[in-house]
């Protein structure tokens, strides 16, 4: 099939006249194919489709550019991962249906596009536990995330120099992955995949690892919320990988992002606790019909379909919090009255009550997933050799 358009198709994608067409290849905007008789040329596809998807956020430009950071406009160009016709894909593949079978680690190299490759055979033998240990003094007592964001610096110091190989930096990201891992859960680094490392610090039976598993790779990546975007502005700068994810972590760390989840399972430990496990569900959807935390998202608004899948596969289980299963059929029920479906922060929130997972375990499950698709991210900016360095609309006093 010929991927090339002709000039009237070109125009037509573009929505321009032939003649206006030909003023962008004079430009430079676009490139033309063919001889220099302008009817016989042909415009590459792809190249048409990405300038037409350029004019059509220029001209939602002006004072909404200054809402591209939250839900507006496209910021960046990006081939790992797409959010469309309400579903998630990874370099094309169907997020939901590798997370029926796929580890963490296959769909970290899936998203490294390295899917071929194993980068996880002996990730943890460069990481000596006597090292862990004296770096969990003075820590252990802080949260997993804050542990985490201090330590993987001094890590990655320990490691050899980083270089500009990128094969030799997915193999270092595949042993951050694993001291992440350690720094996460405070224990000793571990040669076991990374949901069975999880499942074990847990003492999590074999369903639930494979709900861990599942979570994980749902998790991995999701385009440039805040923390990715972080992430991609450290990684411009030519920072060493363990400080982008420290970066990364940071941002996961405010109580917009990763910091929303303590919400919503602090309103399932209230219900549990209560005479009244209705009443307080209802009280946690705010007057005037607001979206409460836990609830909806702006990507999917017929529902997300990361959510649904591993609460469905909750549904499926035995809980060993069994009073947890009609709290969690409330939470679902009420949403559904309201026309509100669950995101991931209601489905990981449930998950850890289900489990009696510690505390911090879902935002454990969301740093170490989406860990691999910050490499991901890192080394796509990598390639592109330049800062990201956006400009400021100036608001003051002149």
């Amino acid at each position: 099939m010929d991927e090339d358009l002709t000039a009237s198709e070109a125009a037509a994608a573009l929505g321009i006249s032939v003649a206006t067409l030909y003023t962008y290849v004079s430009r430079g905007l676009l490139s033309a194919i063919g001889s220099d008789a302008s009817r016989s040329k042909r415009y590459p596809r792809e190249a048409v489709l990405r300038l037409a998807a350029r004019k059509a956020d220029g001209k939602r430009g002006g004072h909404l550019a200054q809402a591209s950071m939250h839900w507006g406009l496209p910021v960046l160009e990006t081939c790992i991962s797409r959010i469309g016709d309400g579903r998630l894909y990874y370099r094309g593949h169907d997020a939901v249906a590798l997370a029926r079978e796929a580890s963490l680690e296959r769909t970290a190299c899936l998203l490294w596009d390295r899917a071929q490759h194993d980068y996880f055979g002996g990730a943890c033998a460069v990481l000596p536990a006597a090292l862990f240990e004296s770096l969990y003094a003075g820590t252990r007592e802080i949260g997993p995330l804050a542990r985490a964001m201090a330590l993987l610096p001094l890590l990655g110091h320990a490691l050899p120099a980083q270089t500009e190989d990128e094969d030799a930096m997915f193999a270092r990201g595949a042993v951050l992955m694993h001291a992440l891992a350690a720094t996460l859960l405070a224990a000793e680094p571990s040669a076991l995949p990374l949901h069975r490392q999880v499942g074990a610090a847990w003492g999590a039976r074999p369903a639930e690892c494979e709900l861990i598993r599942a979570a994980l790779v749902l998790l991995a990546e999701h385009e440039l919320n805040s923390s990715t975007f972080t992430v991609r502005c450290v990684a411009s700068t030519g920072a060493d990988l363990a400080a982008v994810l420290s970066a990364g972590l940071a941002a996961l760390s405010g109580p917009r992002h990763g910091g929303s989840i303590q919400s919503v399972k602090a309103m399932l430990d209230a219900a549990m606790a209560a005479p009244d496990p209705a009443g307080i569900v209802a009280r946690h959807f705010p007057a005037g019909g607001a979206t409460p935390n836990g609830y909806m998202h702006p990507l999917y608004p017929e529902g997300c379909p990361r959510a649904r899948y591993l609460l469905d596969a909750l549904s499926s289980m035995d809980f060993v919090v069994p009073e947890a299963a009609p709290i969690i059929a409330v939470c679902i029920e009420e949403g559904r009255r309201r026309g509100m479906t669950p995101n991931l922060d209601l489905a990981l929130s449930a998950m850890q009550l289900a489990f009696g997972w510690p505390a911090p375990a879902a935002v454990i499950l969301f740093a170490l997933a989406r860990s691999a698709g910050w490499i991901a991210h890192a080394a796509e900016q990598a390639a592109g050799e330049s800062a990201i360095r956006p400009r400021a609309r100036y608001v003051g006093r002149f």
